[in-house]
């Protein structure tokens, strides 16, 4: 009985679980009442997945009721299923050069196009790819969808969205660099981009002054374009309105500068729902705001947030969350 005891605790206080037993996280913070819509008085955070080194990019398959989602460091994607839990999906993920190099080489933010097909942001090949295989016998063989602009490689592509005439958008911070910084001898752009790769295969540099460009997703009818910025002196939420080829009238949708001090994370992945309700990781856990940028609520994690996917009934979002991914199953 001792034993039984003390290996239960032990696993709470590592924050492990067993294939019986999920650990609840998180606090729900509730802001504002109109959350209560979204999020249901009994909804609960639980730990699904650990022993991951930075966990990132997750994307639920609808089709095959799985997530799967990037271990950037260890260059894998690995899939969770309700009947097995966590498993390897696709390794390599995001670099497939044979010199070895150092940095955050795997995969991070994953998509599927409007044909089905899985589109990684790869950080070690400096590139946007779609993998040429079926979503349900992956394989890393993959095309490359877009890896220069005029010329110049991109630095580690991080997050993507497409829209729904088929046009791709992607930020590219220096993330996957060796250093992870402007200065990397290896970076070949002097800013920090925000790309439109169109149906032709163009490629059209839509924001070079965001300092960091992270998370990215379109507000319902696609007019207009929320972007994350993860730089510390900056640690901001941008929304632009969609003008063609061009982004125009940027402004701040949401600041977190000076009021999330000593919190874990900035302002990284996010998604927006059906309703325009947004769902951002960000200091502290996740930031939920409307679709006018007023904060609606906070669902409140330990470690760093990184990214988040919602079911395709939007009643459950699923976190990467640092060596952890989380199920929030926010209503029934």
């Amino acid at each position: 009985m001792k034993k039984t005891v003390a290996l239960s605790l032990l696993l709470i206080l590592l924050g492990c679980r067993t294939k019986e037993q999920n650990i609840t996280v998180g606090t729900i913070e509730r802001i504002d009442t109109s959350i209560n819509a979204i999020i249901a008085a009994d909804a609960k955070a639980e730990i699904i997945a650990d022993g991951l080194n930075w966990s990132e990019g997750p994307l639920w398959l609808e089709k095959m009721n799985t997530l799967i989602f990037s271990d950037v460091p260890a260059n894998t994607i690995y899939k969770w299923t309700e009947a097995k839990g966590k498993e390897v999906y696709l390794t390599p993920s995001g670099y497939t050069g044979t010199v070895k190099r150092g940095g955050e080489t795997g995969s991070n933010g994953l998509i599927l196009d409007l044909n089905g097909s899985l589109v990684l942001c790869q950080h070690g090949n400096r590139q946007m790819a779609k993998m040429n295989t079926a979503i349900d016998h992956p394989a890393p063989d993959f095309i490359s969808i877009a890896s220069t602009y005029k010329g110049k490689r991109f630095s580690s592509p991080n997050d993507a969205v497409y829209n729904s005439a088929g046009e791709l958008f992607f930020t590219d911070p220096p993330y996957g660099l060796e250093t992870q910084s402007d200065t990397d001898p290896e970076k070949e752009t002097k800013w920090n981009g925000v790309y439109k790769v169109k149906t032709n295969a163009e490629v059209v540099l839509l924001v070079d002054s965001i300092p960091r460009p992270n998370g990215i997703a379109f507000f319902p009818g696609e007019k207009q374009l929320l972007i994350a910025c993860s730089d510390a002196e900056k640690p901001n939420w941008y929304v632009y309105d969609v003008q063609g080829d061009s982004l125009t009238n940027g402004k701040i949708f949401y600041s977190t500068t000076g009021i999330a001090k000593g919190l874990k994370g900035s302002p990284d992945g996010l998604k927006v729902d059906k309703n325009g309700n947004v769902f951002a990781t960000g200091p502290g856990g996740i930031w939920i705001f409307n679709r006018n940028g007023k904060l609606l609520g906070k669902l409140r994690l330990t470690e760093t947030a990184s990214n988040c996917a919602l079911s395709a009934d939007e009643k459950t979002l699923y976190i990467t969350n640092d060596m952890y991914v989380l199920k929030f199953k926010m209503r029934d």
